[in-house]
C-alpha cells in the first residue's frame, strides 16, 4: 500500500500528461485550417489592435464652448426707416416657446386668457367689424400680426457674418488640456483664415453661408422661415504620440427636417420706450439660425493591461481554426469514421482486482509506453 501510494505521488508531481496528437494528411483540412488562422490573425491585428486600437486604455472629455458672431447689417424698415444692425441687435440667448369671437359679454369670461391668446380678456364682447363681434382683451396695441413675412430676408447680408467659436477640453485620466486654438492657430494666421474642410481645416472663424451649405441647407431658406445648425467638434486623440497631434475635426448637420407644418425657427422679442408718459414697445418675430454645437470624443494610451487582454482574447480565438477542422475532419468528410479512430482512444475501466494483478496500472509512465506499443 505505501509503495503503490508513493508511485502515485512520484506520478502527480513528476509526470506530465500531454493531449493526443494526429496527424492529418488532407489537402482541404490543411487548406481550412490555414485560411481561418489567418482571417484570425487579420481580424485580431488588423481590427483589434490598429484600428481598434486595442492595446490602449481610452478616457471621455469635459468641455466647454462660447461663441461670437461678427457682422454688420443695414435694413429699411417702413416703421423704422434706415437701421443699422450690429452684434446686440440680432445676437439673442436661446428662446423656445389671440381673444375669440362672440356674441356678448357672458361669452367672455375675464381674466381669461386663451393659450394663441395676445392679452387677457376684460369681459366684455365688443365689434370688431360690421359683421364680427369679439372678445375684448387688455394688452398691447395694436396687436401682433405675422401674415407677412419679409421676401428676401430683411438680413441677407448674415450670410457673409462669421462665427468664432472657442472650445476648451480636458482629458482628465490622462491629465491632457487642449484648445481648439492649437499650436497652429496663431495671431496671424486667425487675421486672415476662414474656416474650410480642406484649405484651413483648424480655423475657428465660421462664415455662416459656408456653414449652411456644408450642413446640407440654403442660406437664403433658412434666413427667410429660420432654421437650427448642429456643429459638432470631435477631438480623437492617440496620446501614444505628441499631443500637438490632438486637434478638433468640425462637421455640420441641419436638425430640421423640410416640412410643412412648423417649418423652420423663430422667436419673439421687444424693445420698450415711453413717449409722452405712454408705454410703447416694438415687437419683433425673428426668424433666425439657433446653432447647437456638440463636442465629443475620446483619447487612448497604452496599457499593458488592456495589452495582455486583447493579445489573449485573440489566442482563444485561434481555438476558433481547430473546432472548425475538427468539425469537418469528424462529421463531414467521407472517411470520418476512420479518423474518429485515430483520434479517440477507447480504454475501458478496470476493477480494484485488475489493477491488484497489474501493477503498470498504477504508474501512468507504464501506462503511457503500453499505449505506444499498442498504437
Amino acid at each position: 500500500m505505501a509503495r503503490r501510494l508513493q508511485d502515485e505521488l512520484a506520478a502527480f508531481f513528476f509526470e506530465y500528461d500531454t493531449p493526443r496528437m494526429v496527424l492529418v494528411r488532407n489537402k482541404k483540412v490543411g487548406i481550412t485550417f490555414r485560411l481561418t488562422q489567418l482571417a484570425v490573425l487579420v481580424y485580431v491585428v488588423g481590427w483589434v489592435f490598429v484600428y481598434e486600437k486595442g492595446y490602449q486604455t481610452s478616457s471621455g472629455l469635459i468641455s466647454s464652448v462660447s461663441v461670437k458672431l461678427k457682422g454688420l447689417a443695414v435694413t429699411q424698415l417702413p416703421d423704422l426707416g434706415p437701421q443699422v444692425w450690429d452684434v446686440a441687435d440680432y445676437v439673442f440667448p436661446a428662446q423656445h416657446p389671440e381673444g375669440g369671437t362672440c356674441k356678448n359679454d357672458s361669452g367672455c369670461t375675464p381674466g381669461k386668457a386663451e393659450w394663441k391668446a395676445q392679452g387677457i380678456r376684460t369681459g366684455k364682447c365688443v365689434a370688431f367689424n360690421d359683421t364680427v363681434q369679439t372678445c375684448e382683451i387688455f394688452g398691447w396695441c395694436p396687436v401682433e400680426v405675422d401674415d407677412n413675412v419679409p421676401r428676401p430676408a430683411l438680413l441677407r447680408e448674415a450670410e457673409n457674418f462669421t462665427l468664432f467659436i472657442k472650445n476648451s477640453i480636458s482629458f482628465p485620466r490622462f491629465q491632457v488640456n487642449r484648445r481648439n486654438l492649437v499650436e497652429e492657430v496663431n495671431a496671424t494666421y486667425m487675421k486672415k483664415c476662414i474656416y474650410h474642410k480642406t484649405l484651413h481645416p483648424l480655423c475657428p472663424f465660421f462664415n455662416l453661408g459656408y456653414v449652411a451649405r456644408a450642413s446640407g441647407q440654403s442660406f437664403s431658406t433658412l434666413a427667410e422661415k429660420g432654421g437650427v445648425i448642429g456643429i459638432t467638434i470631435d477631438w480623437n486623440c492617440d496620446l501614444d504620440w505628441h499631443v500637438r497631434h490632438c486637434k478638433p475635426v468640425y462637421e455640420f448637420h441641419g436638425l430640421y427636417e423640410e416640412k410643412n407644418l412648423s417649418r423652420g425657427f423663430n422667436f419673439r422679442f421687444a424693445r420698450y420706450f415711453v413717449e409722452n408718459g405712454t408705454n410703447h414697445r416694438h415687437l419683433f418675430k425673428v426668424f433666425g439660425i439657433r446653432f447647437d454645437i456638440l463636442v465629443d470624443g475620446k483619447a487612448g494610451k497604452f496599457d499593458i493591461i488592456p495589452t495582455m487582454t486583447t493579445i489573449g482574447s485573440g489566442i482563444g480565438i485561434f481555438g476558433v481554426a481547430t473546432v472548425l477542422c475538427d468539425l469537418l475532419l469528424l462529421h463531414i468528410l467521407p472517411k470520418r469514421h476512420y479518423y474518429k479512430q485515430k483520434k479517440f482512444k477507447y480504454a475501458e475501466d478496470m476493477g480494484p482486482e485488475a489493477r491488484e494483478r497489474d501493477p503498470a496500472a498504477t504508474s501512468s509512465t507504464l501506462g503511457l509506453q503500453e499505449n505506444m506499443r499498442t498504437s
